[in-house]
């Protein structure tokens, strides 16, 4: 990511500002940007303050609060300044910004009859999320992904958050879809409920997720699953944050058709992911072959482990 790709994100007035924090680009994980209190940001998991003048500090600085009108500014720029454009995204709080950015959104919720969100209005709280992309992250385990002939192993990755599980995704999807020299190019196909994975802006996908991957942007995974299944003849199929017995009920009906299965979990460990209700049956069932679990040691993500069906260590 280039120092430029943050100055970008905010109007040309304001740009001043943000030139210390882009010039960390390349550290800098998120922007986060209160009504009435300092903007702060993360830099290589360490937090700053912000002032005015675009100092960065350990402490809040005086008189460095954001004004409601400031982050309305900085939210019609993202939004291209055509926020009704936006307004799907903005009604499931966040936006996917050009370079696949993503940019959280809180405020006042505005509901349907039945309960249903139908809206947000006063947005005061915004969280930019960098996107990084780390091609290789994914090269020391993807011997562990494929079997003997060549095929994809189905794969759950499992990860607390925070520890990289769909920058991992997002790597092993890339070289599945490219071909390795444990197996050729797949076709993949991957559906991307958050704009986490592609980071997809105006329908194309910003982050590298190979040449024969194909993208469903923006779409509930059980839904998805079966759209991709029927329309595009996946070879394999790819999600993210596995959360519940429908997201599992669909990955057996696109197992059942034949295709591989590369997913993901938040969790800690095996033992954790046993615990979950909609979980137990999956791992009886051992519809996936392969766990590889991220953890976070010493402030740093790293691989604990990647185990076999059955629970089994395959790598320390």
């Amino acid at each position: 990511m280039q120092q430029e790709e943050v100055l970008y994100m905010f109007p040309e007035s304001m740009r001043s500002r943000w030139k210390n924090a882009a010039k960390q680009a390349d550290k800098l994980q998120e922007i986060r940007l209160r009504v009435n209190v300092p903007a702060s940001v993360l830099v290589d998991n360490r937090e700053w303050f912000v002032d005015k003048e675009g100092n960065m500090m350990d402490m809040p600085p005086h008189g460095a609060d954001n004004k409601p009108e400031e982050l309305e500014l900085i939210l019609q720029h993202l939004c291209q300044y055509s926020i009704y454009a936006f307004a799907d995204e903005i009604r499931q709080g966040f936006l996917t910004i050009q370079g696949g950015h993503r940019v959280g959104l809180s405020g006042q919720v505005i509901l349907e009859g039945d309960n249903r969100i139908r809206n947000l209005k006063y947005i005061r709280y915004l969280n930019i999320r960098m996107a990084h992309e780390m091609k290789g992250v994914s090269d020391p385990v993807l011997l562990y992904l494929y079997n003997e002939h060549g095929y994809v192993r189905n794969t759950l990755l499992i990860s607390p958050p925070g520890c990289g599980k769909t920058t991992m995704l997002r790597d092993i999807i890339r070289n599945i879809s490219d071909g390795t020299k444990y197996g050729k190019g797949m076709n993949v196909s991957v559906v991307d409920e958050r704009s986490e994975i592609a980071g997809s802006y105006l329908g194309i996908a910003q982050n590298d997720v190979g040449i024969r991957t194909d993208v469903l942007d923006g779409c509930p995974k059980k839904e998805g699953m079966m759209m991709l299944i029927r329309a595009m003849a996946p070879q394999v199929l790819a999600v993210d944050e596995l959360g519940n017995e429908e997201d599992i009920q669909a990955l057996r009906m696109a197992s059942g058709c034949g295709c591989k299965l590369i997913a993901t979990v938040h969790g800690s460990s095996l033992r954790e992911i046993r615990s979950k209700k909609y979980m137990r049956n999956v791992m009886e069932d051992r519809l996936f072959e392969r766990y590889l679990v991220l953890t976070r040691k010493n402030g740093r993500c790293e691989i604990e482990g990647i185990y076999d069906g059955e629970g089994t260590r395959c790598l320390n």
